[in-house]
């Protein structure tokens, strides 16, 4: 079994910051690539960024320059440091992660999401 966990959503005004939290925990042999996704009301689910086990990443052009995945491959744990936030970024924010578990299963894994909203 492995869990994800987002923490950092909230609300925050237009041009504001926040930092999202993805711990995973459980049987987990190694991690591959970890993504941050989000849907927003009657959207589909979509890419906010991707960050490789070698720390290499992709963004939605959308968030580019404004958005920064990391990740801390001995607790892990990924974070995404949201800058510059517009209103158009409220969704609700999943992560997920490709996992490897002890008994050398691949497979895709999800969060339970967070909620950021962009409002004045």
């Amino acid at each position: 079994q492995v869990q994800l966990v987002e923490s950092g959503g909230g609300l925050v005004q237009p041009g504001g910051s926040l930092r999202l939290s993805c711990a995973a925990s459980g049987s987990i042999l190694s991690i591959n690539s970890m993504g941050w996704y989000r849907q927003a009301p009657g959207k589909q689910r979509e890419l906010v960024a991707q960050i490789t086990r070698s720390g290499s990443t992709n963004y939605a052009d959308s968030v580019k320059g404004r958005f920064t995945a990391s990740r801390d491959r001995f607790k892990n744990t990924m974070y995404l440091q949201m800058n510059s936030l517009k209103s158009e970024d409220t969704a609700v924010y999943y992560c997920n992660a490709d996992v490897v578990t002890f008994n050398y299963t691949r497979n895709d894994y999800w969060g339970q999401g967070t909620q950021v909203t962009v409002s004045s």
